[in-house]
């Protein structure tokens, strides 16, 4: 039963965050690690995502049937479609080959309090420069945009650094509005998110027990309806108040997490 309530826990966690810039895999890892969860093969941070990952498809279906129905007949449906997949596969490639060392080694909760700490000044300096919003439409930026967002969302793998994160600042650098760069993210998260969970479940589905994917299961239900409230709400409030209450939030977690770290071990 504790198990159960701590399956339901990080997964309400895993939902709040996954599509925040304050990493979820980050969040997972700590409360975890201080909970005392041990996951078979850290299996559960990874394969947990599909909540979130059809709650955002079920928020965007109307508008991904929209474009699978023009991509026929309208260049920029293909061109964009295109640029989701030219974003996806620097991590698709990086996330195959270094998928055990990820697990093995950064999978570390002293690297997560380093991170999220780092991550949020940078968030805080992000918020405060003046850049130049040349796009205003996510399905709309140039191929060579996609790839170098693609390229920057790589950090990522690094737990605590956040995939959002790293992909909502990336376009921004970029020349894209806080609203493009956040519903960007969102969009190239469905292919990444789809292809880690699928790729750690051909990797790990042989050493799962019942009770293993019991506790998944119970987590994805969860997640998916914790991130059903954050989708739906995150694009307004950043579009009008921007980063810096998911900035200070971060460097708190590290913080506190570090503090424990050093007491609790």
């Amino acid at each position: 039963m504790q198990n159960l309530i701590e399956a339901v826990i990080l997964g309400i966690v895993e939902g709040l965050t996954e599509f925040l810039p304050v990493s979820s895999t980050g969040h997972l890892l700590l409360l975890g690690h201080f909970l005392g969860f041990e996951s078979n093969g850290k299996s559960f941070e990874v394969l947990v995502q599909l909540g979130a990952i059809l709650a955002i498809t079920l928020v965007y279906f109307r508008r991904l049937l929209d474009i699978a129905l023009r991509l026929r007949t309208d260049p920029a449906a293909r061109r964009f479609v295109i640029g989701v997949l030219v974003a996806f596969l620097p991590a698709a490639l990086i996330g195959a080959v270094l998928h055990g060392f990820i697990k093995g080694v950064l999978f570390n909760p002293f690297l997560v309090c380093c991170t999220l700490i780092a991550g949020g000044l940078v968030l805080l300096v992000v918020d405060e420069l003046e850049l130049e919003e040349k796009y205003t439409d996510a399905t709309a930026f140039s191929l060579p945009m996609y790839l170098k967002i693609g390229l920057i969302q790589c950090l990522a793998m690094i737990p605590g650094v956040s995939r959002s994160g790293s992909t909502i600042v990336g376009a921004m650098l970029l020349g894209a509005s806080k609203r493009a760069a956040a519903e960007f993210s969102f969009f190239l998260a469905m292919p990444t998110m789809a292809g880690a969970f699928a790729y750690d479940l051909l990797k790990s589905y042989k050493t799962l027990t019942v009770d293993d994917t019991t506790l998944i299961v119970v987590g994805f239900i969860a997640a998916f309806f914790s991130a059903l409230l954050v989708v739906r709400t995150f694009l307004d409030y950043v579009s009008k108040r921007g980063f810096a209450l998911f900035a200070w939030w971060r460097i708190t977690v590290g913080l506190v997490g570090l503090a424990g770290l050093w007491i609790f071990g």
